[in-house]
C-alpha cells in the first residue's frame, strides 16, 4: 500500500511581510511575453520555467503564497532558467530576488521539495497543458512546480508593484476563470500531501 507524503505547515501569522523596490517585469503584456518566448525559441530552443508552491495554513486550511501583479494576474514565485541552468538552484535564486529582503544572501536556505507538476506550452500561445499534445512534437515551455518546504519563521520582503496573498485551496478548486488552468488546479497537486498542521 502506497503511503502519502507528509509535509508540515505553520501558520501564517508566522512570517513578517515587508516591502522591497519595484521589480520591473520583462514584458508589459501577455502579447509581448510570447513574442520573447518565440524570439527566444529561435535563439535557445525550448525554455524551461521553475516555479514555487509555498503552503501555509490559516484558520486550519491550506493556503497557497502566490503574487498578484496589476490587480488582475496570478503567479506563483519563480521564472524562466537560463540555459543549462539547475533547476533547484535556479529556482532558489529566483526565490531570493522575489521574496528575500534587500540584501539579503538566503538563497541557499529555501528547502526545495517534491516536483509536483509539470506543463507545456505546445505552441507561442496563453494554454498550456499538463501533457504533451499527441500532434507536438517540440513544445515551446515546459514548466515545473516544487513544493516549498517553509521553515517555522521567515522574513518576505514583495516588490512594490505586487501584492503577495495567501489563498485558499478551497478559493482555487474549479476555479480557472479567476486564477487560470494551472493555479487552480493546485488542490489537486496537493491532495496527495498529508499536511501537518504545527
Amino acid at each position: 500500500m502506497a503511503t502519502q507524503s507528509t509535509a508540515p505547515l505553520f501558520p501564517l501569522g508566522n512570517y513578517t511581510f515587508g516591502v522591497k523596490d519595484h521589480m520591473s517585469e520583462q514584458d508589459p503584456s501577455v502579447a509581448a511575453r510570447l513574442q520573447r518566448l518565440a524570439h527566444e525559441y529561435e535563439e535557445r530552443g525550448q525554455r524551461t520555467t521553475v516555479e514555487g508552491v509555498i503552503v501555509v495554513h490559516d484558520h486550519g486550511h491550506p493556503h497557497v503564497l502566490m503574487l498578484q501583479i496589476a490587480n488582475t494576474f496570478f503567479k506563483l514565485p519563480g521564472e524562466a532558467l537560463n540555459p543549462g541552468e539547475d533547476e533547484i538552484q535556479g529556482l532558489k535564486v529566483r526565490l531570493s530576488q522575489m521574496l528575500s529582503p534587500p540584501g539579503s544572501n538566503d538563497h541557499h536556505e529555501w528547502e526545495i521539495g517534491e516536483l509536483i507538476g509539470v506543463w507545456w506550452r505546445p505552441n507561442f500561445e496563453t494554454f498550456m497543458y499538463p501533457y504533451v499534445p499527441a500532434h507536438i512534437t517540440h513544445p515551446k515551455e515546459q514548466k515545473k512546480l516544487f513544493l516549498v518546504h517553509m521553515p517555522e519563521r521567515k522574513v518576505l520582503a514583495v516588490p512594490r508593484n505586487m501584492k503577495l496573498l495567501a489563498v485558499p485551496l478551497f478559493e482555487l478548486y474549479d476555479n480557472a476563470a479567476r486564477y487560470g488552468q494551472q493555479l487552480s488546479a493546485l488542490p489537486h497537486l496537493l491532495s496527495r500531501f498529508n499536511f501537518i498542521y504545527q
